[in-house]
C-alpha cells in the first residue's frame, strides 16, 4: 500500500502516475495523521518522522481505496477551484476598493475587478462547456439541477468534490460532508450536538443551495418552517436542512431520478 497524504492539490499528479500503473495508492487526512502522531507519542516532526508515521497510520487504520477520478472529471475540478479563486480575488478587491481613499489606487483596483468580472464569466464558460461535451456529466448536472435551489455553480462543485454522491449511504455522505451531528455525551450528561470537519467547499456551497431551497423547495421550506415552529435556533435549522437536502440528492444520484415535487426522496 502507498500512503499519501492530501496537500490541496499537489499530490494529484503523483496519485495519477501512480493510479496509472495499477499501484495500490491511499490518499488520507493529514490532520488524522499529525493526531495519530500525536495519540502514539511522536511530537518531533521530521520528513524521516513523517513518513514513518504515515506507514504506522496505515498499517493500523487501513484506509480506504478511493476511485480515481476520470479525466472529464479531474479538469473540471481544476475549472471549480479556478472559478473559487477568482470569487475569492473578486471579494478581497471590493473590499479593497471601498476603503480606498486614493483616487488612482482605486481606479486600478476597479480594473482589476473589471478584468475579474470578465474573467469569472469566461471560466463559468468553460465549466458550461465542459459539462456539455461529456454525456455522464451532462446527466448527472441535470438530474442535480432538477432540484429548486441547486444551480450550475453548486452542481458543478457537487461533481467535481463530491463524487462519491449516490454510491454511499445517507449517513456516510453527511458525514463526508462534514454535517453529520456529532454526540459529545458522557455518562449522564448529554451535551450539545455539532457538525465538524468534512469537505468545507462542498458545506459552503450546500449552504447556499440551502438558503435558496428554503424559500422555494417546497419539502425544504417546509422542513425549515416545521423546525423553526418548534424554535430551533437558525443555525440548527439550517445545518438539519442541508442535511435532508444532500441526503434528497444522494437518493436522486444513487437511483438515477430527478426531482419529484410531490415525493420526498429522503
Amino acid at each position: 500500500m502507498i500512503v499519501v497524504e492530501a496537500t490541496g492539490g499537489l499530490e494529484q499528479a503523483l496519485l495519477v502516475s501512480l493510479a496509472e500503473k495499477g499501484l495500490p495508492v491511499r490518499v488520507v487526512n493529514p490532520r488524522q495523521v499529525r493526531d495519530f502522531a500525536k495519540a502514539t507519542g511522536k511530537l518531533a516532526k521530521t520528513d524521516k518522522l513523517d513518513a514513518q508515521v504515515l506507514a504506522q497510520f496505515a498499517a493500523m487504520l487501513q484506509p480506504a481505496l478511493r476511485p480515481l477520478k476520470s479525466q472529464s472529471t479531474q479538469q473540471l475540478t481544476s475549472w471549480v477551484k479556478r472559478r473559487q479563486h477568482l470569487v475569492q480575488m473578486q471579494t478581497a478587491e471590493r473590499n479593497r476598493w471601498h476603503k480606498e481613499r486614493i483616487a488612482e489606487v482605486k481606479a486600478r483596483i476597479q480594473t482589476h475587478l473589471d478584468w475579474l468580472k470578465a474573467e469569472l464569466k469566461a471560466t463559468e464558460a468553460e465549466l458550461s462547456q465542459l459539462i456539455a461535451v461529456d454525456e455522464a456529466l451532462q446527466a448527472k448536472a441535470a438530474q442535480l439541477q432538477s432540484v429548486p435551489g441547486i444551480g450550475p455553480v453548486c452542481s458543478s462543485l457537487l461533481l467535481a468534490e463530491l463524487p462519491e454522491l449516490g454510491q454511499l449511504n445517507r449517513r456516510q455522505i453527511a458525514s463526508l460532508v462534514g454535517i453529520a451531528p456529532l454526540n459529545a455525551d458522557s455518562g449522564q450528561w448529554r451535551g450539545q450536538r455539532h457538525v465538524w470537519s468534512g469537505r468545507v467547499n462542498v458545506r459552503k456551497t450546500l449552504y447556499q443551495a440551502t438558503f435558496v431551497a428554503k424559500q422555494y423547495n417546497p419539502i425544504i421550506k417546509a422542513f425549515f418552517d416545521r423546525l423553526s415552529g418548534k424554535g430551533k435556533p437558525f443555525k440548527v435549522a439550517m445545518v438539519a436542512c442541508m442535511r435532508k437536502l444532500l441526503v434528497i440528492l444522494n437518493t436522486m444520484m444513487a437511483s438515477g431520478s430527478s426531482w419529484k415535487p410531490t415525493q420526498s426522496l429522503s
